[in-house]
């Protein structure tokens, strides 16, 4: 399954872009990060059997494992996208959540676009990592 972060506004080659880059890296499923401006931009195609995820402040707190789970069973059931959409500064509007199969939030405070992506990153190597069994996720 494809991870596919599309985020608005550009990371150029800041602090947080390192760590977007250390993280992905190391993600051992396909994944790829598309950049859209603030503004406008064309946002790929709808793709059959795809999931849709809005890091959103309206969305739900989960623990790793249980961010881990749900990609194992979307993968395991078909999907063959798992697609995670960054807004810009005003989220996402009403109908764009409706039509989400997920709504994440990292917690009630605001982050800034640009940790919220290297965050989701290092969320999605960690989930990976879980899926692996390997030691990098500790519980407890």
């Amino acid at each position: 399954m494809l991870l596919h972060i599309i985020a608005r506004g550009k990371i150029g080659h800041s602090p947080e872009a390192q760590l977007v880059d250390r993280y992905m890296k190391r993600i051992k499923w396909p994944s790829k990060i598309t950049q859209l401006p603030d503004v406008g931009g064309k946002i790929p195609p709808i793709v059959s059997q795809m999931k849709l995820i809005l890091l959103d402040e309206k969305g739900q707190s989960l623990t790793s494992m249980q961010f881990a789970n749900i990609l194992e069973d979307w993968r395991d059931n078909g999907a063959n996208e798992a697609r995670f959409m960054i807004g810009a500064a005003d989220g996402f509007a009403n109908q764009d959540r409706a039509k989400a199969d997920l709504l994440l939030s990292f917690g009630a405070m605001t982050w800034p676009h640009l940790l919220a992506r290297a965050m989701l990153a290092e969320q999605l190597f960690r989930a990976i990592s879980i899926l692996s069994k390997h030691p990098y996720h500790r519980e407890g």
